[in-house]
């Protein structure tokens, strides 16, 4: 992808540009050191000891104990390894999940449902947001597991994450409380993250939503379980297969480059330029920002994510109209992109009409101010065609 091409991708929350010198570093480094991390002689002890770096170094970032930390080949799986250890319980047990989760935890959760696991999911409010007194009203003595993502992968709704946690144990004060898994992949790099302050028992991470490779995750767990699938016992047991070194070297880099502790300068740009965007298209009479409310709640949304909707022009049309320009969107999660069915959406409330024209814009570190505005002109231009 060009530079030009570049600048216009409004992609970010499908997957980012790499960052070249963290990427080309890695290939190099890892060039020299082959071995497999589990051999016993030098060649593996130089992997492992590359392993065992970036995992220090992503646990420095985090602020976690390296020891809580595994490897995986990406979000996905960093998803369900906490999820399919509910299976290794032979009681009744039942996994609640909000309903607005991406659906690399919604579909598995479904799909637990054939193995016997009463699934239930947590309605959103129209805001798209899943408040604690929802969870509350879910939680029953069978439940194991709540899912909770941090924030929203098509709106950009960030999620109470810490009122939940603290209303389920005030809720379960005595009892045994429910493990609660958060899927960080559109949080970490974007969103101010403290995964201690959260007090959850596990969370995913993704490296290339944050400039990182394709096929390379984090798993969080704060305390050991027992994993459902087995295997060579790679990564203390909970994720078996030959661990990805160079995977691990970019992630960790990358994690410690973007990550976000606290409200830094470029976030806070990047609220100006998100609440500059939105009010952009505002003004144009066919558009409908998704969820409305947004616009007077725009510190409980990611500055990253933005969805929009537009009368009379379908989302694909939108999208294919915008990259015959040079401008690269989406109509939602690119895990769902050849599915007409929007459940994010439809957990909402939202009508089928606006749902059906709706289209994701998504940010990063490297989007501009100028980019942002020539996307807003852009769209302007298009929506004047259907008029």
């Amino acid at each position: 992808m060009t530079g030009e091409q570049t600048e216009h991708y409004f992609d970010w929350a499908a997957t980012s540009p790499a960052d070249r010198d963290i990427l080309s570093s890695a290939l190099n480094i890892t060039l020299d050191a082959w071995g497999n991390p589990s051999s016993l002689h030098s060649a593996g002890k130089e992997a492992r000891e590359l392993l065992e770096n970036a995992r220090n170094l992503a646990a420095k970032t985090l602020g976690v104990p390296s020891s809580t930390l595994f490897f995986t080949s990406g979000g996905t799986e960093a998803n369900h390894i906490p999820l399919l250890s509910v299976l290794n319980r032979p009681q009744k047990k039942s996994v609640l999940f909000s309903s607005i989760e991406h659906p690399a935890v919604r579909e598995m959760a479904l799909q637990m449902k054939k193995c016997g696991i009463e699934t239930i999911a947590i309605p959103a409010e129209k805001s798209g947001i899943v408040t604690a007194e929802s969870v509350l009203k879910c939680l029953s003595p069978q439940t194991v597991m709540i899912c909770i993502m941090a924030v929203n992968n098509e709106t950009g709704a960030i999620q109470p994450v810490a009122e939940i946690v603290d209303a389920v144990e005030n809720a379960t004060r005595g009892k045994r409380r429910p493990k609660i898994h958060v899927d960080c992949v559109q949080a970490a790099g974007k969103i101010p993250l403290d995964l201690k302050g959260l007090k959850v028992d596990s969370a995913s991470i993704s490296a290339h939503k944050i400039s990182g490779p394709r096929g390379i995750g984090l798993l969080y767990a704060k305390d050991t379980f027992e994993p459902f699938l087995k295997g060579g016992g790679q990564e203390s047991g909970i994720r078996s297969g030959t661990e990805n070194v160079y995977g691990a070297i970019c992630l960790s880099k990358c994690l410690e480059k973007y990550f976000i502790r606290e409200k830094s300068p470029r976030y806070m740009a990047q609220v100006e330029f998100t609440r500059k965007f939105i009010a952009s298209l505002f003004k144009i009479p066919s558009c409908t920002i998704i969820p409305e409310c947004r616009i007077e709640n725009e510190d409980r949304f990611s500055p990253w994510i933005v969805q929009a909707s537009f009368k009379g022009i379908p989302g694909q049309v939108m999208m294919r109209a915008l990259d015959a320009e040079g401008f690269y969107i989406s109509t939602g999660s690119a895990c769902s992109a050849k599915k007409s069915n929007r459940p994010v959406l439809d957990a909402m409330n939202v009508s089928h009409d606006v749902s059906e024209n709706a289209v994701r814009f998504s940010f990063g570190h490297s989007t501009t101010e100028e980019a942002m505005t020539a996307l807003a002109e852009k769209i302007s231009e298009i929506a004047r065609r259907f008029q």
